[in-house]
């Protein structure tokens, strides 16, 4: 089996958030057979929810569409590094893959803060593949912010 990055969309998505005013973020679910399930963007200004962040609606999308609360076998691109809320979320659906662009030193919980993968209560842990595309998502985020001030 050829692997085939999804980053793309993850990008596509960040790009759709942030024509909405949205911190262009975004997420896409793959299927064990390489199919994308779910794709979302941010979405906290508009849901005026907190928890609406790209990978949380991605996931679940996800899950709906498998009726199920896990997705065993499925990875999950995201363009920014996810927080401690997503990870936890991650790790409660079981993702198998999860593969990353930006860092997020300020409020990430993978690679920095939390570490929530790294914790002994985390349910599970995914195989993490960071710098995905990388540049691209950071660009995308400090051309949004830089646009703002």
């Amino acid at each position: 089996m050829t692997f085939t990055s999804h980053m793309q969309d993850a990008l596509a998505e960040a790009r759709a958030a942030a024509q909405r005013g949205e911190v262009p973020v975004g997420a896409v679910v793959v299927d064990p057979a390489g199919q994308v399930v779910a794709r979302a963007g941010n979405r906290t200004r508009e849901a005026s929810d907190p928890t609406a962040h790209a990978e949380i609606l991605a996931l679940r999308d996800a899950c709906a569409a498998a009726g199920s609360e896990r997705l065993p076998g499925h990875a999950l691109y995201v363009t920014l590094e996810p927080c401690a809320m997503c990870a936890a979320a991650i790790a409660a659906a079981r993702i198998s893959r999860l593969y990353y662009g930006a860092a997020d030193p300020k409020s990430g919980g993978v690679a920095h803060g939390a570490r929530v993968f790294a914790h002994p209560q985390a349910h599970h842990a995914p195989e993490v593949y960071d710098g995905i595309a990388a540049d691209e998502a950071e660009r995308l985020l400090r051309d949004f912010f830089a646009a703002r001030r």
